[in-house]
């Protein structure tokens, strides 16, 4: 019985919130340390007895179980993937991102296995790391590990769909890590490794193409990169790449899936995935704020390109003058010139306001504005921060000294600043890290193994 394990990264779009939706610009994306995990376990079926079913469970919440009947269409439509009901008592709810990454997932590994070799029933685990979700008075504390556990999963006591997100970009981590961990367990090292240049360029274009299926539009696809490569400067792909692709099990469907995931079709994938160059000053770590509000990021990024296209002149000058001062603070980063951090944030934060003003869009609220310049002016070792990617209330992101004064004075001040405002703010555990997707030892999952 084979066992597999990968997981991927969070995201913070440190600089480039809504213009990475431009191939005219990029983003500075950082990995986090908060993972989602994903274990896929093949299902012993009785001697003689053929199965076509993978069950997939979300043990932190509760009634997040959802069981998939699969089996190959004709005409070289891939897979079919059908979720199977539960019982009367809890019936099944839909999981888009999940049931989509199944289909597309399986569907590229149709057109690889012989036609003789048959996908074999699995049971897939997905885990999250704490700070993926805000939680609540009920959430239960981590378990205690057993079994060589080095792992600590709340019990968050609530459904997946009533869970507060922190915005740290689950789903793309979900899918990736999902992706990754069925292409992993399917696949021969010959057709796919993960440690391999090849095997992340797969396993981006598939986790892509899935992602932007699931959320039904093309996004710009930077927490997807991230989940893949970790932290990176990032320039998106063409959307049409994708558009080709089709409908889900329709006559050729296999074929095209296969086609965008090896980059083989007449249109090449033109993202830019650059690691040279981006890191974390020795010494500093990004550390992340939870504000517990969330912010409706699909209208507001809609307002904010109402307004570029309205004003295509003014909103230009712009977008150019926040490229320049985000392609600064990477350089400064990269340089480790510590000194001129708390500039470099301030100057991204002075054109993200301007941006919001035109564009009647809250990307750094004024509650928002409040806490980063009492938190860095107010507490030493912070060397600024922003309100990442598209901006509003979700999180605030701080550059600060890593060590465990810093830590606990910025808890301190956030304590005390929640009580003042009536708010909930505070910090998570959460660091920016560089790695991305990457296998791991099943063993450490303990009871989950």
């Amino acid at each position: 019985m084979v066992s597999t394990a990968v997981s991927a990264p969070g995201k913070v779009l440190l600089a480039g919130g809504y213009l990475v939706l431009d191939r005219a610009y990029t983003g500075l994306v950082f990995g986090l340390s908060a993972r989602i995990h994903v274990l896929v376990h093949d299902i012993d079926a009785s001697s003689g007895v053929e199965l076509s079913e993978i069950v997939v469970q979300s043990p932190q919440f509760l009634e997040a179980t959802w069981n998939y009947g699969y089996h190959l269409n004709g005409d070289d439509g891939g897979v079919n993937v059908t979720q199977l009901q539960g019982n009367h008592e809890t019936p099944s709810s839909r999981n888009p991102f999940v049931e989509t990454a199944l289909l597309y997932t399986l569907t590229y590994i149709s057109t690889i296995l012989p036609k003789s070799h048959t996908i074999r029933p699995a049971k897939i685990t997905i885990l999250a790391d704490n700070d993926y979700y805000s939680h609540s008075s009920s959430s239960a504390p981590p378990p205690t590990p057993k079994d060589g556990s080095h792992h600590h999963f709340t019990s968050f006591n609530v459904r997946l769909q009533d869970a507060h997100k922190t915005g740290l970009g689950s789903s793309a981590a979900l899918v990736t890590a999902f992706t990754g961990a069925l292409l992993s367990h399917y696949l021969p090292p010959t057709s796919f490794s993960l440690s391999s240049a090849s095997g992340r360029a797969k396993l981006h274009n598939l986790a892509q193409a899935a992602h932007c299926a699931a959320q039904g539009k093309v996004g710009s696809g930077f927490d997807v990169a991230a989940a893949v490569f970790g932290t990176c400067v990032y320039r998106r792909f063409s959307p049409s790449i994708l558009s080709r692709i089709g409908e889900a099990e329709t006559p050729g469907f296999a074929t095209r899936v296969k086609s965008v995931v090896e980059d083989s079709g007449a249109e090449k994938w033109d993202t830019e995935v650059s690691k040279g160059g981006v890191t974390i000053p020795s010494g500093m770590a990004l550390v992340m704020c939870d504000v517990d509000c969330g912010s409706q990021t699909v209208g507001m990024v809609k307002k904010v390109l109402e307004w570029r296209k309205s004003d295509g002149v003014g909103s230009k000058v712009l977008w150019d003058e926040l490229q320049e001062r985000n392609v600064a603070l990477g350089r400064t980063l990269d340089v480790g010139d510590v000194g001129k951090l708390e500039d470099a944030f301030g100057g991204i934060r002075e054109k993200i306001r301007e941006m919001g003003e035109k564009s009647g869009v809250p990307i750094e609220p004024v509650e928002q504005t409040e806490l980063l310049d009492a938190v860095t002016k107010g507490v030493e070792g912070v060397k600024g921060g922003v309100v990442p990617g598209a901006g509003g209330y979700d999180a605030i992101v701080l550059l600060v000294k890593d060590d465990e004064d810093t830590l606990e004075a910025i808890k301190t001040f956030l304590v005390k600043w929640s009580e003042e405002k009536k708010s909930n703010v505070k910090l998570l555990g959460a660091k920016g890290e560089l790695e991305g997707a990457k296998k791991e030892d099943i063993a450490a999952y303990g009871i989950f193994a």
